[in-house]
């Protein structure tokens, strides 16, 4: 947290604020995040906004003297408010553009970012090896079978893995297998093309339906407006410690790779 749809959601609240907005001031409050924040962010001082991206769960921020890459960790958000308003107590970076209003960012546990580079983000050494985008033509049933055919791993694993598909965190990776009726722990390279065909299909749409909801707000995460995301009313198995709402069967928690899976032993096979 936050994933995909948590970032995308930011992008969308963003954007209307930001682009084509000259940056008046820079304020690092903290610089210590999951990196040190580069000296050179502060040279973006007087630089117009041109064009905002995600990718993965990265933000880039493209602007006519340089670019920004955020990433919002466990615990990050960003709230656009009136240059005068209060700061918040985890607020380590304020951006304050030429029309008066400021782009906050908090973060209580610091594990986000804020880097600096010249070239195209999509260039950087973070983001140059990464898969396809879940929501792109590119991840479908075939490509996810050429994927798995080798892989002895969960599937849970391997939907995860940024260099397989980017951005289908632990909550999504739950939600999309429950939807598709695919046990958690099934070895990938056995799982039928037929199958993953309606696994592609219940990833996107989970996806698309966290989206429009705003995300997911479990803890900390906002929207740019200062309102939860509220896909967390739609979740049928994360964090459910009760029965599944189809079969009505005691829902199951898991550990797979240091995470807790959430899943139906009867729905899900």
């Amino acid at each position: 947290m936050p994933e995909l749809p948590e970032v995308e959601t930011t992008l969308l609240g963003l954007e209307p604020h930001l682009l084509h907005r000259t940056i008046s001031r820079i304020e690092i409050r903290q610089p210590k995040l999951r990196w040190p924040v580069p000296d050179e962010i502060l040279q973006l001082q007087g630089s117009t906004i041109q064009l905002l991206k995600r990718r993965a769960k990265y933000l880039l921020v493209y602007t006519d003297q340089g670019n920004m890459i955020w990433h919002l960790g466990m615990s990050g958000s960003m709230r656009m408010l009136p240059e005068q308003a209060p700061d918040n107590k985890h607020e380590h970076i304020k951006i304050t553009l030429d029309n008066g209003s400021s782009l906050r960012y908090i973060d209580p546990r610091r594990f986000g970012a804020l880097l600096h580079t010249d070239s195209d983000p999509l260039t950087h050494k973070l983001i140059c090896s990464l898969g396809p985008e879940p929501l792109s033509a590119e991840f479908n049933s075939s490509y996810l079978k050429q994927q798995c055919s080798s892989k002895s791993s969960a599937i849970k694993k391997v939907i995860m893995d940024s260099h397989i598909v980017v951005g289908i965190g632990n909550i999504y990776a739950c939600e999309s297998l429950f939807s598709s009726g695919i046990n958690p722990k099934i070895k990938a390279s056995k799982i039928s093309i037929k199958r993953l065909e309606k696994l592609v299909q219940s990833i996107k749409s989970v996806l698309q339906q966290a989206i429009f909801q705003g995300g997911t707000t479990l803890q900390d995460f906002t929207q740019t407006n200062g309102q939860p995301g509220y896909f967390a009313q739609q979740l049928n198995v994360y964090g459910n410690k009760n029965n599944c709402p189809d079969c009505g069967t005691k829902i199951k928690r898991i550990t797979q790779a240091q995470r807790s899976t959430f899943y139906c032993t009867c729905c899900q096979r």
